[in-house]
């Protein structure tokens, strides 16, 4: 088991730098917007969605529906029902920490279990899964929290701190776009989410661009499978 702690340990550290960094900058984001550190922490513990929780402070704080905070949810977060469905075989004998590894299931996450590690037996992967969701789930708890105490604790201008998660998207999107030699994909993301931004103004255009992006990408997929 010691030996499995530690393999979790080392395959989280990457991780860990930037759990810490985007947590940090969440718990800060949420404690200007008027909300404490014991909402840092139940949003870091119950909610665990990163890119969605720094969403939510401008939903919580720009007054949206509930109607508007669940599709919002749904559009954010619709990834990972790709992502569990090709974990159902590793989940499949995991027993009792099942609903704990499909919550904890962030992309980090699952990009970290999604290959095997040879130097995990057999008889220790779910444990192995089990530590490695654990211990990221931990990390982005402690940043949220060390932001959102900070906060409480510092005075200063946090315009711009948000800006964080918007680098974070342009780093992934840089990369895809230089590893991956079809660009179509990302194209109809740029140009449907500039057009909806036109059409429907900076606080409406969410919903619209992602419903037609996933109806496009869908259309695309079909179309290049029957090429």
């Amino acid at each position: 088991m010691k030996k499995t702690i530690r393999a979790a340990l080392i395959a989280t550290l990457p991780v860990l730098t930037g759990y810490l960094v985007l947590g940090f900058g969440f718990g800060i984001i949420l404690k200007a917007a008027g909300y404490g550190i014991p909402f840092a922490l139940a949003m870091s513990l119950l909610i665990y969605a990163g890119s969605m929780q720094y969403v939510a402070v401008g939903l919580l704080t720009g007054g949206a529906s509930l109607i508007t905070a669940a599709l919002t949810a749904l559009m954010v977060n619709a990834r990972h029902l790709f992502y569990g469905i090709s974990m159902l075989e590793k989940y499949r004998a995991t027993g009792r920490r099942k609903p704990y590894l499909v919550f904890a299931l962030t992309d980090e996450t699952y990009s970290l279990l999604c290959g095997e590690n040879p130097d995990i037996p057999s008889e220790q992967r779910v444990n192995y899964y089990f530590l490695v969701s654990l211990f990221n789930h931990l990390y982005w708890v402690a940043g949220s929290l060390a932001g959102a105490v900070v906060g409480t604790l510092i005075s200063f201008n946090s315009e711009g701190i948000d800006f964080a998660l918007t680098a974070l998207f342009l780093t992934i999107f840089l990369e895809q776009w230089l590893t991956s030699k079809k660009h179509i994909p990302a194209l109809i993301g740029v140009a449907v989410s500039g057009l909806s931004l036109l059409i429907f103004g900076s606080e409406n255009f969410l919903i619209p661009a992602m419903l037609v992006i996933a109806l496009l990408l869908c259309l695309y997929k079909e179309k290049s499978a029957n090429d």
